[in-house]
Order: C-alpha cells, then sequence, then structure tokens
C-alpha cells in the first residue's frame, strides 16, 4: 500500500504569510515527496533533488534573516513547517533541521564579512550542510572530542574523526568542533569546512534500523587546511556555540517526532475505517477507540509543548529547559504512537506494505540524536535542582 500524506493539522499560525507557507510546504510534500517515500527509503536513496527544490523555494533558511537569504520566520513557524515536513518522510524533515543546525553557528556567532560571504548560498543557494560535533569516542561527553586544529600562520590545520554524522560524505559544508585548547569544554572551536576541503572524506554510511534515505557516516579530517577566516566565533568558545545549537536543533527534532507520530496516527485512522471484523469496522471497538484517543492527546501534547518553547525563544526568553522537555516528549511519544499504530495494524503492520512499521523504525533515532533521552533528563534536572554534586 504506498504512503498516504498526514491529514491536515488545524494549526495556529501567526501570519497570512505562515498559512501560505504551511500551504506551500503541504503541496511540495504531496507532489514531491509523498509518492516516492517509502520506494527511496527502502532503497536507501537521498532526494538532493527535493533539497534543491526546498531551497528554490527558501525553506532551508526560514528562521534566518532576509539581508542573507533567510526567511525572517519566526521558530513557531518553522518548527511546523518541520512537522509537515518529516509527516511526509523524516529524511526530508530531519535533513532540514539538520541543515538549519549546520548554518546555525555561523548566523548567530560569524563576523557580518563571514556572513555576507558564505549565508546566502548556504540559505538558499542550494547547498546542503552537516553539523559536527560527535566522535566515536565522545557522543554525550561531547566537551571530550579529540579532533584537533592547531594553528599554522593564517591557517588551521585541523585532524580527527568525527561520528554519527548527518550527510556525511554529501554534505556541501561541515561546521566542526575541534579542539585548540586545554581539555575540556574551554578547549574547543567551531570552523566552517568546504564539503570538498584536501584531506576531507567519508567512510562508507552507517547500516541503519530506518531512517536508510539519510546518510550517516564518520568523516574523517587528515590535514585539512582551513584559513583563519573560517574560524566561527573566539578561539574555545566552540563548545558554547555547539550548546545553543542544539538547545535550538532540539526543538527541530521534536517537531519532526510529532510530524512521524502524526503520520502514524492517520494511516492507523485510516486503517481501522476499513477494516472489518465480526461484521463490523474495528473502529467500533472500544478498545481500539481508547487506543486512538491516547494517541492524539499525546501528540496533541507534544505539539503544544515544543511550539511553548519556540515562543519563548522568539521572545528572546530562556528556553533551553523547554527545548529539554519538548524533545523528550515528542520523541518518547512518537515511539510509543508508532508502536501502537503497528499493533492497531495487526499483521499488516509488521509489513513493509504499510508504512507503520517505517514509522516505528524511524522513531527509535529520534530518541538517539542530539541528545539521548536520558541526557535530556538530565539537563531538565539541572534546571530544576542544580548541578549535581553540590
Amino acid at each position: 500500500m504506498p504512503d498516504r500524506a498526514p491529514q491536515p493539522v488545524d494549526r495556529q499560525l501567526p501570519t497570512d504569510e505562515a498559512r501560505d507557507l504551511i500551504s506551500l510546504v503541504r503541496e511540495i510534500a504531496q507532489r514531491e515527496i509523498v509518492p516516492a517515500a517509502a520506494e527511496e527509503e527502502d532503497a536507501g536513496r537521498f532526494p538532493r533533488e527535493v533539497f534543491a527544490l526546498l531551497s528554490e523555494s527558501g525553506l532551508l533558511g526560514l528562521v534566518y534573516d532576509a539581508e542573507h537569504g533567510g526567511g525572517d520566520q519566526p521558530y513557531e513557524v518553522y518548527l511546523q513547517v518541520l512537522e509537515e515536513l518529516a509527516a511526509a518522510r523524516l529524511t526530508v524533515g530531519l535533513g532540514v533541521s539538520v541543515h538549519s543546525l549546520a548554518s546555525y553557528a555561523l548566523a548567530a556567532y560569524g563576523t557580518k564579512e563571514q556572513q555576507a560571504e558564505h549565508l546566502p548560498a548556504m540559505l538558499g543557494g542550494g547547498l546542503l550542510g552537516a553539523y559536527c560535533l560527535s566522535e566515536p569516542a565522545s557522543g554525550s561527553d561531547a566537551a571530550s572530542l579529540r579532533t584537533k586544529a592547531v594553528r599554522e600562520g593564517d591557517d588551521w590545520v585541523i585532524d580527527g574523526t568525527k561520528a554519527w554524522i548527518t550527510h556525511g560524505g554529501i554534505a556541501d559544508f561541515y561546521t566542526v568542533m575541534a579542539r585548540t585548547g586545554e581539555d575540556g569544554p574551554r578547549g574547543i572551536t567551531a570552523f566552517l569546512v568546504p564539503g570538498d576541503a584536501e584531506g576531507l572524506s567519508a567512510a562508507v554510511p552507517e547500516r541503519k534500523m530506518g531512517l536508510k534515505g539519510s546518510p550517516t557516516a564518520q568523516v574523517h579530517l587528515d590535514g585539512v587546511r582551513v584559513s583563519d577566516a573560517r574560524r566561527i566565533g573566539d578561539e574555545g568558545q566552540g563548545f558554547a556555540i555547539a550548546l545553543s545549537a542544539l538547545d535550538s536543533g532540539r526543538l527541530g527534532i521534536a517537531a519532526c517526532a510529532v510530524g512521524v507520530a502524526q503520520a502514524a496516527l492517520d494511516e492507523a485512522l485510516s486503517y481501522v475505517a476499513q477494516r472489518r471484523q465480526f461484521g463490523r469496522p474495528i473502529a467500533d471497538f472500544q478498545g481500539l477507540r481508547f487506543m486512538l484517543a491516547d494517541m492524539a492527546t499525546q501528540i496533541e501534547a507534544g505539539r503544544a509543548l515544543y511550539l511553548t518553547a519556540a515562543r519563548l525563544r522568539d521572545a528572546g526568553l530562556p528556553f533551553a529547559k523547554q527545548a529539554a522537555m519538548a524533545k523528550l516528549h515528542c520523541t518518547d511519544t512518537a515511539m510509543r504512537v508508532t508502536t501502537d499504530a503497528v499493533q492497531i495494524l495487526g499483521g499488516y503492520g509488521y509489513t513493509a506494505d504499510f508504512p507503520a512499521e517505517r514509522y516505528m523504525r524511524e522513531a527509535k533515532v529520534l530518541q538517539i540524536v542530539e541528545g539521548t533521552n536520558q541526557i535530556q533528563r538530565m539537563v531538565i534536572a539541572r534546571h530544576l535542582a542544580g548541578p549535581e554534586g553540590r
């Protein structure tokens, strides 16, 4: 059975422009993303042409300044765009979120000269970005990263390996965190590395449970030379930049998770309306009706939570706690809702003829990326009770 698009969500949007934007995203999703999603995910094909279209349509730089090719949209709107894209195909929604994350360092901490030189191509020129923080031996403990950048005159020479990099091997630019000083978070600096830099290469993509269309690979930097003009922010500021980016990136993951959950709920609703057992539609059975009610309630709660965090961010208020809460709740919800959708479809849910099993496999990774849900609980607890070991 081919993928079907989610039923349109009744969204609270702040402007007519935002409503038109969501309509455009839905049109692109229906025409360009949904029809090939199942086949391309099964084949492990990355839809670069879709990202080119999204770039041309102004959808890869929505939250950044129009001066540099962005869309000047609030996070409240951008996240709902991500949700729509992820509901159509998570590879696309997550890819847009990662690209935005990769662009963040330069947009927020770069000099005016750096922004003028690089941002237009990054936000609307068809380029695709990747974010390089994790390493084989430093995932949740990102401050222990070992990739080094050594100053040589006006250049930096970077050596090391980054791991679990979305768009690894196909990105046009990489935002790379590397150690330039002492051990710990204060010795890390951010760099903008071109995708075609000499000495940069990618390993064979990981063989993943789901999200097969989105390449995830180790990225090797072997004597990669970049000019100091590609250093973002001050020396030693890289870890603070990385954490600031992740606060926003967690909201992107939360929105993607709600999109996947919504798609799974819509699939379950379609199935129960058509399937008959014991002489009547299974939608009449109270046990299934209660499951559907719980699924819908958790999705609505997740959407409200990520929008609350987004509105705090848009108002310039602290939002790190709410971002961690949104990432935690929305991704746990996606796992629970997609598992229930498979259960509702029964044996059909366990086959690749229906998209429910794909949604379930994709939901799992969202509990892991950009800070595991165990790390989110640590972040939330720190906001509530202070740091550990006081």
